[in-house]
């Protein structure tokens, strides 16, 4: 389908939001719009047909996969993420889907000229490619927390800033796009250890569940100090 730019989601935030209605419709004109179901991949390792996309709604995954067939998660996309490497191939990585994910796909051709035309897209690009080096540092940073309860709590309120439409604080309700053995995995937990953390949130006032994977957060302040993020 064409993308529709007047009711995109992510149309603030996305790196596009610096191009004029018009820069930002010879682009559109240029992509498509992508539904994609829960499981599904957007790139496979190993993909020559270069593209990449913006991520309007849902989460994904970044993983490889080892020779004895073990997934490591090695970051996470949340809306308004840019996914692709627009000079290489993703000859090691998976983009999956972790939930139902609506995306805008450009070819790479098309996204390189559109660079080339607009210097401010250039920049945008590469001050979210420094972010989401951020991001994927400080989840590797996750694994040397200390304690399995610091783990799961930083988690939670990463994931919770990642559901958020404001940079200084987090959604007070969101859904968990990770199961709790996505989590374990990329915690270096188990199941059962992940599922008596978050039992113990609960417990202890800090987070209400919300059905299957929604998380309310009753008491941010105490989720932070639990965390261990306070600087």
């Amino acid at each position: 389908m064409s993308l529709a730019c007047a009711t995109c989601p992510v149309r603030d935030r996305a790196a596009c939001a610096v191009l004029s209605e018009e820069e930002r419709s010879t682009l559109a004109a240029a992509g498509r719009s992508v539904q994609l179901s829960k499981g599904e991949t957007l790139f496979r390792a190993g993909d020559s047909d270069a593209a990449c996309a913006t991520l309007l709604s849902g989460a994904m995954k970044v993983t490889s996969t080892d020779h004895d067939g073990t997934e490591r998660i090695l970051a996470l996309i949340h809306p308004a993420g840019f996914i692709g490497e627009l000079f290489r191939p993703f000859a090691d990585y998976d983009v999956v889907a972790l939930s139902d994910c609506d995306l805008c796909v450009f070819a790479r051709s098309a996204m390189e000229r559109a660079l080339d035309r607009h210097p401010a897209l250039t920049q945008a690009l590469f001050r979210r490619a420094q972010e989401d080096l951020h991001a994927s540092r400080a989840l590797l940073a996750l694994t040397g927390k200390n304690s399995a309860s610091e783990k799961v709590t930083a988690l939670i309120l990463s994931l919770a800033q990642a559901a958020s439409d404001s940079p200084c604080h987090p959604a007070t309700v969101f859904d968990l796009p990770l199961s709790r053995g996505e989590i374990a995995n990329l915690l270096g937990l188990t199941i059962e250890t992940v599922s008596r953390q978050l039992t113990k949130l609960e417990r202890g006032g800090l987070i209400a569940k919300r059905g299957t994977r929604g998380i309310e957060l009753v008491d941010p302040a105490r989720l932070q100090l639990a965390s261990d993020l306070l600087p």
